[in-house]
């Protein structure tokens, strides 16, 4: 953490003048201070570590440096450890014992006081409820149905939390349970806020007895669609939020199809359609893995939206640690967990639509409009925004050489009746002509009249300088279609297998021609470094692309390294 200077109590005998303690963190030494002057110093905010409760006497001399120490207090005498020998050797009973650090006997202290977890609340809860399946399941706990045996709630149906005293190993994991249970009984009144019952302990767990009632997908559908719809629009604008979580979402009134709005935007920035950011800034479970890395852009975005619809489903985090630390740790490694309920009774569709968001290859990741047209979520009566990325993806293709437009659009043949609804939504969002073709200026007018002063600011209006091409020709659906497509999202499909040995199939009719290395190498702006990878691309039998070949070149390939191990990684189409 590098160097921490602290200065030490003010000492009754001398209030004139503080000396200065340097806490050395690294092998750094400071440069000598500044003469010192007769000003009376603040007293510090940390006790001494001295067993005495001082300061330091400060030195007579003005020109003293300050003090570099290894650790925070001196070490104990090394004349401890001679006088206990010279005891053993003289045959003394007892050697003298050493007195404790001051932080060691803290901890001591700290380590033989037991934990209060007695809370107050009723022992009765089996006499009162009987406890039915497991719903859901969290880091602390569990929820379960439950059923009144007796009162007002006689078999009336209930839900209670169940929080395992096991588990509340600080002082601050209890406070949290005295905290949850205090606010759910202070709050009523609002249709969007439960019930609460009652609460009740015993030797192991804490149970919260709260309104039974059951939570669907279509209520957090009705959450991830309002969500999702702000993003799209945000990110078509240049603007990455970089903060998204429930907590930044308010609810426009009490009504139960209130309207939800996106606040606090301290940590947006402008982007633009090529930009990378590098900052890390976010709240800790919601950060995506390449804001870690520190290079990112709107796909972050989408990550947070994943780690939302997640805990909207299933009522827990999909990555989670005791420490700030161990969340990014678990955000860069783990994979979040679809097995624990109540995931086996999700639907495909959901389980799938959440995937397809928190995978951590920002590549293969949904946009915001892509999100909106999955299974899940879709709607043909709902309109669809425009998508940037659908700009960034023909830009590529225009500049891509003949043979690469071949093998995408061998690929666009063989896309799923899925992914469909989102091209065409977006070729409708172009107007193409009455022959159903479109061109630079349908692409050009489309941004237009989505642009607001944001877009201005994040010189989205650039990208169309970059797709002048189009400009001396026109697109139709089925080469749009090629054009708009995403090698790396269609390969986090299930069936990109299929996908892939179908396209291949309409490439091997239509594309494959043969080819050598040094032209391949010429198709991927890579040099005779590659020769030894791009080799196993050909078949031997007729020099054409392979099937393993046709899918690395849909992604290309470019120097990295020159450690033969390391020396390749693959770029996006």
């Amino acid at each position: 953490m590098g160097q921490c200077y602290g200065k030490t109590n003010l000492t009754p005998e001398n209030d004139a003048t503080a000396a200065t303690v340097v806490l050395a963190g690294s092998g750094d030494v400071p440069p000598s201070p500044l003469p010192a002057k007769d000003t009376p110093a603040r007293s510090s905010p940390w006790p001494s570590p001295y067993p005495h409760g001082g300061g330091v006497t400060p030195s007579p001399a003005r020109g003293t440096p300050r003090r570099f120490f290894r650790r925070p207090f001196p070490p104990p005498s090394p004349a401890k450890h001679i006088r206990a020998s010279l005891a053993k050797r003289l045959g003394h009973a007892k050697a003298p014992k050493e007195g404790p650090i001051p932080e060691e006997e803290a901890a001591a202290a700290a380590a033989e006081q037991s934990l209060d977890k007695s809370f107050g609340y009723g022992k009765n809860f089996g006499a009162k409820y009987e406890i039915g399946k497991e719903v859901g399941r969290g880091h602390f706990g569990h929820t379960c149905y439950a059923k009144g045996k007796k009162g007002e709630l006689k078999d009336q149906p209930v839900a209670v939390k169940i929080i395992s005293k096991a588990k509340m190993t600080t002082a601050i994991a209890i406070e949290d349970v005295r905290r949850e249970v205090k606010i759910l009984k202070a709050l009523s009144g609002h249709i969007h806020l439960i019930k609460y019952h009652d609460a009740f302990e015993d030797a192991n767990n804490v149970y919260i007895v709260m309104e039974g009632g059951k939570y669907s997908e279509e209520d957090a559908k009705a959450i991830v669609l309002q969500i999702l719809s702000v993003v799209a629009f945000c990110h078509l604008q240049g603007v990455v939020h970089r903060d998204l979580k429930p907590e930044n979402f308010l609810f426009t009134s009490r009504s139960e199809d209130a309207d939800m709005k996106l606040i606090d935007f301290g940590l947006s920035d402008f982007i633009r359609p090529d930009e990378r950011l590098n900052d890390i800034v976010g709240s800790a479970y919601y950060v995506a893995p390449e804001v870690l890395h520190r290079s990112y852009s709107l796909e972050a975005d989408i990550w947070s939206i994943g780690v939302i619809t997640y805990i909207l489903l299933c009522g827990s985090r999909p990555f989670w640690a005791r420490t700030e630390s161990g969340i990014f740790r678990a955000v860069l490694r783990a994979d979040p967990n679809f097995d624990d309920l109540p995931w086996p009774t999700a639907s495909a569709e959901a389980k799938d639509f959440v995937k397809r968001l928190l995978n951590k290859d920002y590549r293969k990741r949904m946009t915001a409009v892509q999100a909106l047209t999955h299974p899940w979520l879709r709607d043909d009566s709902r309109p669809i925004p425009l998508d940037i990325l659908v700009y960034k993806l023909v830009k590529a293709y225009l500049h891509a050489t003949p043979f690469k437009r071949a093998a995408v659009k061998a690929l666009s043949k063989a896309l799923p009746e899925d992914e469909l609804p989102y091209l065409r939504a977006q070729f409708r969002l172009l107007e193409p002509n009455s022959d159903g073709h479109i061109s630079l200026d349908n692409f050009k007018m489309a941004l237009v009249r989505h642009a607001t002063d944001a877009m201005r600011e994040s010189r989205v209006l650039d990208i169309i300088n970059a797709m002048e091409p189009l400009a001396y020709r026109k697109m139709d659906f089925e080469e749009f279609c090629a054009a708009a497509i995403s090698t790396y999202q269609l390969e986090a499909l299930d069936r990109w297998e299929d996908i892939a040995s179908t396209a291949f199939e309409h490439f091997e009719r239509e594309g494959n021609r043969l080819i050598s290395v040094e032209e391949i190498a010429r198709e991927l702006n890579v040099g005779p470094s590659a020769y030894s990878i791009l080799k196993d691309w050909i078949r031997n039998t007729d020099g054409k692309l392979s099937l393993l070949g046709y899918t690395k070149f849909l992604h290309g390939v470019t120097l990295r390294s020159s450690n033969p191990r390391h020396r390749f990684t693959w770029l996006e189409y």
